[in-house]
């Protein structure tokens, strides 16, 4: 098999591409795929971007963090070692459907220290869902080719694939471990996380009314109430009129007093991301950073994104010295749900962690999974 971008430039080139023949069913006919491999040297992200948002919204699961624009900014900030990138063709009329985004590194510390690693990209932190891209009614196909390239001459060595933050909604883990020789492989399935969301009705108030419960509804409405009666409220979006690098400036140093471990979390380069990120998703349109203000000063602040009709809380900063008596986190969350309520999302989604606030707003729990396929030793 021929690797890199170059290898679809012509007919014959693509002849050379092409996996060893395996025929799967779809669509109740016989269709080869064929396996097109951009490796270490090759630049499979500018060979497929005009493809990717496309073939995302085709796949059972489209989420920001599998877009072209998150999966970059991503790697570019945080990557490490060999990018690979996987890509699944339709022999008959080479559609794509489906992109395995994978990098190859040796973690040196850890339960697969010394061992050949891969990893999606995205994995492990600041991306909450991640998958392997497959076009809906496609998913077995693509992970029979996937297998397939993975136990190929053509595939690095490798001891460890790390399939991380699987959506609930995915059958990655549900249907990629059956491809899996299990003479050569142990596949371990397990549940990494919880995401808590909640649907959001047509209005806010059937939201309050029917979705959370009666003492934290009071709370909920008190405390705005409270805080428009003794200071001067002011809420708003960062929009193409604010200075963003400012405004993200003044985001960080609110997430950064709000807890220790925030604070921790916010290295120089996590921060260079959060700057590119922050401003590559604005461009994209979903970026919603915004600010409550009590007496014009700046007391919290809401990262999120809007995102295929789902309004994705990722993270948050408040000053606990200034009102804390008027609750600002609380207040600014209430009219977050608001403004996402009142422009058609129709899911909040707090994304990773248990925490117990989620709860109160309403959120149930939504499972993130995680598939670890490994060498037999």
């Amino acid at each position: 098999m021929t690797q890199g971008s170059l290898c679809m430039e012509t007919d014959a080139q693509e002849a050379d591409c092409k996996s060893p023949t395996r025929l799967f069913q779809a669509d109740e006919k016989a269709v080869e795929l064929r396996t097109v491999v951009y490796d270490p040297q090759s630049d499979g992200f500018a060979a497929l971007q005009t493809e990717w948002n496309a073939l995302l919204r085709r796949s059972r699961y489209n989420t920001i963090f599998l877009t072209y624009e998150w999966q970059t900014t991503w790697w570019e900030c945080l990557g490490e070692g060999d990018l690979w990138i996987v890509a699944f063709r339709r022999g008959d009329t080479n559609e794509l459907v489906g992109i395995a985004p994978l990098y190859l590194v040796t973690p040196k510390a850890g339960r697969w220290s010394g061992k050949r690693k891969f990893n999606l990209v995205g994995c492990i932190e600041v991306s909450d869902y991640l998958d392997l891209l497959a076009a809906k009614g496609w998913e077995k196909e693509v992970y029979r080719a996937f297998y397939a390239w993975l136990c190929s001459s053509d595939a690095p060595a490798w001891d460890v694939l790390d399939l991380c933050n699987l959506p609930e909604d995915s059958l990655t883990y549900r249907d990629f471990p059956a491809v899996v020789d299990d003479s050569t492989h142990h596949v371990e399935i397990r549940q990494e996380d919880v995401a808590p969301q909640f649907v959001l009705p047509s209005h806010y108030e059937t939201y309050l009314q029917e979705q959370v419960e009666k003492k934290q509804r009071h709370e909920i409405r008190r405390k705005q109430r409270r805080a428009e009666r003794e200071t001067q409220v002011d809420f708003y979006y960062v929009g193409p009129e604010h200075n963003l690098v400012a405004e993200m400036d003044d985001f960080v140093a609110l997430q950064q007093a709000s807890r220790a471990d925030k604070a921790e979390f916010m290295t120089p380069e996590m921060r260079h991301f959060f700057g590119v990120m922050a401003q590559r998703m604005q461009d994209a349109g979903w970026l919603r950073l915004c600010f409550l203000s009590l007496d014009g000063v700046k007391t919290a602040a809401l990262l999120g994104f809007e995102y295929n009709r789902r309004y994705l809380l990722y993270n948050s900063g408040y000053d606990p010295e200034a009102y804390p008596h008027l609750s600002p986190g609380w207040v600014l969350l209430a009219y977050t749900i608001q403004y996402a309520t009142a422009v058609g999302n129709q899911v909040f989604d707090f994304m990773q962690g248990d925490e117990e606030y989620k709860y109160r707003f309403g959120s149930r729990d939504y499972a993130v999974m995680r598939v670890l396929v490994s060498r037999h030793t």
